[in-house]
């Protein structure tokens, strides 16, 4: 079974990304099977392209509706992603979790 089968939200809108040294940006969020992208709404401008091997660890949180998915990466950065609604919020977070096990 591919891991793009398995991906039960691929697609999240209005989600805010959050690293250090970087103003926040908000935009859509994709997982395909290789990557986790984020495009930005404003200017289209502003992009993340993360490869799915280099995820070293994940941390979910919620508060209310909001979850926030903090991922570690293996070159030491850490992003964090605010992502409105706590199914998707999940379903993001187990999709990247089965794919770095």
């Amino acid at each position: 079974m591919e891991f793009a089968e398995l991906i039960k939200t691929p697609r999240v809108d209005n989600v805010v990304l959050h690293r250090p040294f970087y103003p926040a940006v908000e935009g859509t969020l994709c997982l395909t099977g290789h990557h986790l992208i984020l495009s930005s709404r404003q200017d289209n401008t502003e992009e993340l392209w993360l490869l799915h091997s280099n995820i070293d660890a994940i941390d979910k949180r919620f508060v209310g509706p909001l979850g926030t998915i903090i991922i570690k990466c293996k070159d030491f950065r850490i992003i964090q992603l605010d992502i409105p609604g706590m199914e998707e919020c999940l379903n993001i977070a187990s999709s990247i979790e089965i794919n770095i096990i």
